[in-house]
């Protein structure tokens, strides 16, 4: 399942269409992770953002946060859902994983 959902949203993530056709999903407040090296801090700002760390530099990644974050943030990109329902699954995810730095203000 995870392979077809990484498909299907990498599909959707690297084709311009959702670029053109939709305006950008933004959080209210940036997410600051850190996936992978200590002195590399990613600051996320957008469910673009949100899913292009959870696709290419999770750290743990058969976690079912992060399976559920993908799904959300797919939502998002679908106009299903706000974008506050994304953010919350990437919060909730990026704790999950330990990479859960803070909220940006």
């Amino acid at each position: 399942m995870a392979a077809a959902i990484e498909l299907l949203f990498g599909r959707m993530v690297s084709g311009k269409a959702i670029m053109r056709s939709k305006r950008i999903k933004r959080f209210r407040k940036p997410v600051i992770v850190q996936p992978g090296r200590i002195d590399r801090d990613r600051v996320v700002v957008t469910v673009l953002d949100a899913a292009d760390v959870l696709l290419h530099t999770w750290p743990k990644p058969n976690s079912r946060a992060r399976h559920h974050a993908i799904r959300a943030c797919l939502a998002v990109l679908r106009d299903e859902k706000p974008p506050r329902v994304a953010r919350q699954a990437f919060v909730d995810a990026a704790k999950d994983a330990r990479i859960f730095l803070g909220d940006q203000a």
